[in-house]
Formats: C-alpha cells, sequence, structure tokens
C-alpha cells in the first residue's frame, strides 16, 4: 500500500473541521433559538400555573379560564389513540418482517407506509372528517373524542409500524434460529423471543408517536373538534361519542383572542402541554433502562 498524498490528507481534514464547526454551529444555533421561546413561554406562563387554572373549566373572563377539560380530553384521546394503533401496526410490522414473502405485494406495502408516514396531518384531518364524523356518525357520533381518537391514530400509525419493523430486524437472526434448532414454531419463536427482545424499541417508536399526536392540531381543527367545552366526557361508550377538545385546541383559541389575559393563559397552556410531552419522553427513557437492564441480568 502507497502512503496517502500529504496534501490530500490535509484536505480531508480541513474538510472534517469544517464540517464540524458547521455541525457545532447549526446544534449551537437550534438549541439556542428553542431556549429563547421556552424561557420566553416560560416566563409569561408560569406565573398563571396554579391548582386553579389546571382544575377550572374553560370561560370568557381570561382571570377565571382553566384547562381542565382540555387536559383530561387529551389523555382520553392519547389512551384511545395507542388502543387503536397499537395492535393494529405492532401487528402489521410482525407481519412485514417474520411472516410476509417477498415479492411485489410486500414492496408495494413498505413502500406505501413510508409515504404515509410523511403525509401532512391535516391530509389525515380531512379523512378524519369525511369517514369518521360523516359516514360513521351513526357509531362515532359526529364531532366526538372517538372520531378524533380514530383519525389520531391514523396519523400516527405508519410511525408505530416503522419504528416497530426496525425494532424487529434489530433482533438478531441467531435468535430465531436457536428457537427454530429447538423445533418452536415461527409463532412462538416470535412471541417468546423476537417481541420480547424488541419490546424496547417498540414501546419507545409507540411513545414518541403518541407525543406527535399529542402536539397536533390541524387535523382536530380540520374534522371539527370544539375549542369551548365546559365538561369532561364519562368514561362509558356514549361519553365516547361526546364532544371534546385538548390542549393545543384549547392554545389556539385562547392565541387567537384579542385580549392579552388570554395570550398569558396560552402560555400556560404551552407550559402544561410542554410537561406532557416531557413526561412521556421521561417514561420512554425509562422503559427503555428498564428493559435494557432486564436484558442485562
Amino acid at each position: 500500500m502507497t502512503a496517502a498524498d500529504p496534501a490530500s490528507l490535509a484536505r480531508r481534514r480541513r474538510a472534517d473541521r469544517a464540517f464540524q464547526v458547521l455541525a457545532f454551529a447549526a446544534t449551537t444555533v437550534g438549541v439556542g433559538v428553542l431556549g429563547v421561546l421556552v424561557w420566553d413561554v416560560l416566563g409569561d406562563g408560569l406565573p398563571r400555573l396554579s391548582w386553579q387554572f389546571l382544575t377550572s373549566y374553560p370561560s370568557r373572563r381570561p382571570a377565571e379560564a382553566g384547562i381542565f377539560a382540555a387536559l383530561v380530553g387529551s389523555v382520553w384521546l392519547l389512551v384511545l389513540t395507542a388502543i387503536f394503533a397499537f395492535p393494529i401496526g405492532v401487528a402489521t410490522a410482525i407481519y412485514l418482517e417474520e411472516y410476509a414473502p417477498q415479492g411485489r405485494l410486500s414492496s408495494l406495502l413498505e413502500i406505501n407506509i413510508s409515504n404515509l408516514a410523511g403525509v401532512p396531518s391535516i391530509i389525515y384531518g380531512l379523512l378524519g372528517l369525511e369517514v369518521f364524523v360523516r359516514v360513521m356518525r351513526p357509531l362515532t357520533g359526529g364531532r366526538s373524542v372517538l372520531a378524533g381518537a380514530l383519525t389520531m391514530a391514523l396519523l400516527v400509525m405508519p410511525i408505530v409500524i416503522i419504528a416497530s419493523r426496525e425494532a424487529i430486524r434489530a433482533v438478531p437472526e441467531s435468535l430465531r434460529l436457536g428457537g427454530y434448532a429447538l423445533g418452536a414454531t415461527r409463532w412462538q419463536v416470535t412471541r417468546g423471543l423476537v417481541l420480547p427482545a424488541a419490546l424496547s424499541g417498540i414501546f419507545t417508536g409507540t411513545l414518541l408517536a403518541l407525543a406527535r399526536a399529542a402536539g397536533e392540531t390541524a387535523p382536530l381543527v380540520t374534522m371539527g373538534a370544539l375549542t369551548y367545552v365546559a365538561f369532561l366526557p364519562e368514561p362509558s361508550l356514549e361519553g365516547l361519542r361526546a364532544p371534546f377538545t385538548v390542549l393545543p385546541i384549547q392554545i389556539f383559541n385562547w392565541i387567537s383572542r384579542p385580549q392579552p389575559g388570554f395570550h398569558v393563559n396560552a402560555a400556560a397552556g404551552i407550559v402544561v402541554l410542554l410537561a406532557l410531552l416531557l413526561a412521556m419522553n421521561a417514561v420512554v427513557i425509562w422503559l427503555r433502562a428498564r428493559t435494557e437492564s432486564a436484558k442485562g441480568r
């Protein structure tokens, strides 16, 4: 082997240093802008946060308005979205990775799932408006929390499928072959070996997808979620067919008002939404650490 040209090595080092500087600058600018925005929101919203704000319903008076209905509606929406999206998404990932034969049909499904993950969220809102609000009105009750959860499930399902497939694909092939060598069937190998090993990645992808759903506004605005709800959905089938609101919708409503008091309420609502998202990410980190420690034992 011949020694590398000193001039070529120098150019590579300069290119590496330039890339590092650009990457550091881009990271610094991004984090700095985000920090300024968060600092501004915290400065306006933290003084407004109180137990009264968290447990009060919306009001036409800024000082009396609260976020309780929107907070409970967001929790309802996320729970129902997970119930619909998680089993279907994981089952689809298992089929595509463990059972589907390689061919045109599998390639077509993979391409369509990847494309659906990049579709603008407002398109899902239009789909939910037509299918879940209008066509399935006798079942969903129209503009209800059930229709909103079904719409959000469609939005996050491609992300759940892709994340679950990547987690299943990361399981070593030797683990599968060892199960087959012991006489286990494909389903026994998938259920007893592959899924437990991939569970950490599946949960991580699912919770991150739900975190995206928690902050989405466009689909719910399109399908007609209410901006003023002074009651809570009851834990029953009839309650699932009731009107609802969520944190992004309530924040959007407050920020569009001319009174400065509602703008302060919107900043406080953003702080609550950020806390909810941070809590979900903390759960992701905890599940990953717990799963990894269980693997180590």
